[in-house]
């Protein structure tokens, strides 16, 4: 079948490949020059590695006429604009699957909410996200990976494991707690920088242990606010993705969180970088959240204090060694 992929950064090229090793035709939509002649010379846009008959363009229009299925792998802070151009040009109801793990933070919304509302249910025929712990990098290696694809319609969430399973390397579950598995990838994020900067302070693995346990625990009362499943939080969106976020050099997160424990600034991270750290912006997201709803989410509130307000870590660390006695869990 043909697919559109709207965003050829690193997991959008990489999904490209997969659909295509799947014998699906693939056609990606960027508006980066350098992105699209890389996948129309052949290469990944991001990896120096080859890429199999994927085409690429920057016409939106063409790219909407080519299928009405479109993967959404752009960045959730732009994710409201494209949709608003997809609304505009689009001819015939389109089914959405989106990639993209974050919380926008004006809203608080959900890619699935910030989807119900822009796009008219004259022209939204499904929607589905596709979640779990994947870096680009060995997926586009063919390496074994297992995610899972989640859908309010469990029809169309199986629909889409059928698409994107490959044999040899990718394997995927449905789940109807489409709530959980993005709040969930959108959380992973957040606590993989919280990660990275106890590496750079120097922490050890029985820390980063606590951390990651801690973390479920605040993943499960969020998961709980937006009225998803508990059961989510223990699996491939939840803990898989949360394990490979923050403990692996290729995350963007626990690298950014490196860099803060190390003493830059998130302005000095965001100007160095070339690719979206989502977990900056869904920070902010949790943040307004838990003040606004009053949520008990210790090391989100932690981890806002440490890199918008810029408090000094001892601080931060010893208000939250200081809390008052509670039983785990």
């Amino acid at each position: 079948m043909h697919i559109t992929i709207i965003g050829g950064g690193a997991w959008g090229a990489t999904l490209a490949q997969v659909l295509t090793d799947n014998n699906h035709q693939v056609l990606v939509y960027d508006l980066n020059k350098n992105y699209i002649n890389r996948i129309n010379q052949g290469m990944h846009s991001i990896f120096d590695l080859p890429l199999k008959n994927i085409q690429s363009t920057s016409d939106l229009e063409i790219s909407l006429l080519y299928s009405d299925l479109l993967v959404l792998a752009v960045p959730t802070k732009a994710m409201r604009q494209v949709l608003q151009q997809i609304a505009l040009l689009s001819k015939t109801p389109k089914s959405f699957v989106n990639v993209s793990k974050g919380i926008e933070p004006s809203t608080f919304f959900r890619v699935s909410q910030i989807v119900n509302q822009i796009i008219p249910p004259s022209l939204l025929q499904n929607y589905a996200s596709l979640m779990g712990p994947s870096h680009a990098e060995e997926v586009i290696l063919r390496k074994v990976t297992l995610l899972t694809a989640a859908s309010s319609d469990l029809s169309f969430a199986t629909e889409i494991q059928k698409i994107f399973s490959n044999p040899i390397y990718l394997k995927i579950y449905t789940s109807s707690d489409l709530v959980g598995n993005e709040v969930c990838s959108a959380l992973k994020n957040v606590l993989a920088l919280i990660n990275g900067i106890l590496v750079a302070k120097g922490f050890g693995i029985n820390s980063q242990a606590a951390l990651i346990s801690r973390g479920i625990v605040e993943m499960s009362r969020l998961v709980t606010f937006y009225h998803g499943s508990f059961k989510t939080v223990l699996g491939l969106p939840g803990l898989g993705d949360l394990i490979v976020t923050a403990f692996s050099t290729h995350s963007r997160n626990f690298s950014a969180g490196q860099k803060i424990g190390a003493g830059k600034t998130y302005e000095q991270i965001m100007s160095e970088s070339d690719q979206v750290i989502e977990g900056f912006q869904s920070l902010v997201a949790f943040y307004q959240l838990q003040s606004k709803h009053q949520l008990d989410l210790p090391l989100i509130k932690a981890a806002y204090q440490l890199i918008y307000e810029c408090r000094p870590f001892e601080l931060v660390f010893d208000e939250l060694m200081q809390r008052p006695f509670k039983s785990d869990c």
